[in-house]
């Protein structure tokens, strides 16, 4: 016998996990960010700044970014469909994973260019950059923050991610044209930038760590599948656990499967409901589904 349970409840109990409302967080930060580019890319040329322009390109690999989450999560919202039985939950997913890779070539873009300047530093107008960084500090820590509460969303996490990076990136933009201003010095200029490329790369490589988990149905982090199936062996009347599963359904939703051994036949339906109340709230898992059998059958060993 097989029962599907997927918990609801009336109130606030603090374990909800599902998709926020960010919309209004994309649109401000999407048309804030896309002026922003323009406005960096046209400065970066004239004051032959490649820090700025390097700041422009992350800052356009941001406006994708944002317009990809806000996509999936629009997507997400979609109900399930007789091909789709999930909906699409699972573009969220998708979309943490283009993100990373849209940083990916932003670092690769920056770095190729930076190294060639490197080689030859042009002159660079320190005033100009320090000016146009401040703007961008303020615009993109404005930005995080309309991300800073759904931290626990992956999606929204990377999201955060981008902008946070973005701000300490124009505040070193800003440090750099002050430096310039000080000193005359033109290699500050291509330094900065490089280090603007290993402040990417750095929070790139934990969002396509765990988007590439999700993509590949990895248990989610802070969920222990040792912990869930002691649990489950732990109930009353269960005699073993098999084929448990635990898999991301997007990236606030996660699923569960198993069966459970009770020789003393189904324990009713309070008994599963209770398991599933159990499992959201210790362990944040929202869809369960219980398979109970009376007896170990050999093909529970893996057939």
């Amino acid at each position: 016998m097989s029962v599907s349970h997927k918990n609801s409840h009336d109130g606030d109990h603090g374990h909800s996990h599902a998709p926020a409302d960010f919309g209004n967080a994309f649109l401000i930060g999407i048309l804030l960010n896309t002026g922003f580019v323009i406005v960096e890319a046209v400065y970066g040329w004239m004051s032959g700044s490649m820090a700025l322009i390097a700041d422009a390109g992350h800052n356009l690999s941001d406006v994708l970014a944002l317009l990809l989450a806000w996509g999936a999560s629009v997507a997400a919202k979609r109900p399930a469909s007789v091909r789709f039985t999930y909906g699409f939950k699972s573009s969220t997913i998708l979309a943490a994973l283009l993100n990373a890779g849209l940083l990916l070539i932003a670092i690769g873009a920056i770095l190729f260019e930076t190294l060639n300047r490197m080689a030859e530093p042009p002159a660079v107008q320190g005033e100009t950059m320090a000016i146009v960084a401040g703007i961008g500090i303020v615009i993109n820590a404005g930005t995080a923050a309309l991300f800073m509460r759904g931290q626990h969303d992956i999606n929204i996490r990377g999201a955060f991610l981008h902008m946070a990076a973005d701000a300490l990136v124009s505040a070193g933009v800003v440090i750099a044209g002050l430096a310039i201003m000080w000193t005359g010095e033109s290699w500050i200029d291509p330094a900065v930038s490089f280090a603007i490329v290993l402040v990417i790369a750095w929070g790139t490589w934990g969002l396509l760590k765990d988007s590439v988990a999700m993509s590949m149905l990895a248990v989610p982090k802070g969920i222990s599948e040792s912990g869930v199936r002691e649990y489950l062996e732990s109930l009353s009347g269960v005699e073993a656990v098999h084929d448990l599963h635990i898999w991301p359904m997007s990236t606030t939703e996660t699923a569960l499967t198993a069966h459970l051994i009770i020789p003393t036949g189904h324990p009713g339906d309070q008994f599963l409901r209770d398991v599933a109340h159990d499992l959201e709230h210790h362990h944040r898992i929202g869809h369960t589904t219980l398979q109970i059998e009376l007896t170990f059958s050999a093909c529970a060993a893996g057939c």
